[in-house]
């Protein structure tokens, strides 16, 4: 039985221009990605996040808090597979209905029978390392029992979209990025996997469904990132919504 449906983000238009960068420090390699309107749609916070160059071992931290997390039975048994090629997706269900976004969590929450919405803020810290030809990310949440969980993925920009992130295992998954509404969404083009040196696409009937991860500007220097699975035939299977808070220099123009 899927979720209802909280946000929903329209796929990319396909064959659209892509933006050529100019001559200004800092990493460019997503903008070359996004089109030129699209680019320039975003807040300029979002475009010198994603602009800033990191060396091989420079970091960028992120400290913050999980708000929601919620999955239906389908999204959660998905969960508990994945921990078979490292565990990329959030294990529990915790969730915050008494957060600024108020009437539509307490309703979602509801509707899930067997998510136990809690009313706790689960702090969260995201690393972001340069290297591997891309960016390291590592994601520390805090559980109400028991140990952290910690999510280790590499995104690298090559592939046939340009971009594409390993979760573990020799499994990844080329994604397309592109604006909406202010907001940067990485979309699930298609999965893969990476054996003896050869990679195989997935079929669809062995995908979870398609990905989104949506990041957006907030007020006071904040920003979200919201992670969801729409299945083809179930709809919403797995969604985590959390806010971050900058804690490096804005030293990138953009």
């Amino acid at each position: 039985m899927g979720l209802p449906a909280i946000v929903f983000e329209a796929p990319a238009v396909a064959d659209r221009p892509r933006s050529v960068p100019t001559a200004e420090l800092g990493d460019f390699r997503l903008r070359a990605l996004m089109s030129e309107a699209d680019w320039m749609s975003l807040p300029l916070s979002i475009r010198r996040r994603f602009s800033r160059r990191l060396a091989g071992g420079q970091s960028i931290v992120y400290a913050g808090e999980i708000l929601e997390s919620r999955m239906s039975r389908i999204g959660w048994w998905l969960a508990q597979a994945a921990r078979l090629i490292g565990g990329p997706l959030p294990l529990t269900r915790d969730a915050d209905v008494s957060n600024a976004h108020g009437s539509h969590a307490r309703v979602s929450s509801a509707r899930v029978s067997s998510a136990h919405a809690l009313n706790v803020h689960v702090p969260s810290v995201v690393t972001v390392t340069g290297g591997m030809g891309g960016q390291i990310w590592t994601r520390l949440y805090a559980r109400r029992n028991g140990f952290p969980q910690v999510i280790h993925s590499s995104k690298r920009f090559a592939g046939p979209t340009g971009l594409e992130e390993y979760v573990g295992r020799g499994v990844g998954m080329a994604l397309t990025v592109y604006a909406r509404e202010g907001a940067l969404i990485f979309r699930s083009e298609s999965y893969f996997l990476q054996l003896f040196g050869r990679r195989f696409v997935l079929p669809a009937w062995l995908c979870p469904g398609t990905l989104y991860v949506t990041h957006a500007e907030l007020p006071d220097d904040r920003f979200s990132f919201t992670l969801q699975i729409f299945h083809p035939r179930l709809g919403l299977i797995i969604r985590q919504m959390a806010i971050f808070r900058d804690t490096a220099p804005k030293d990138i123009a953009s």
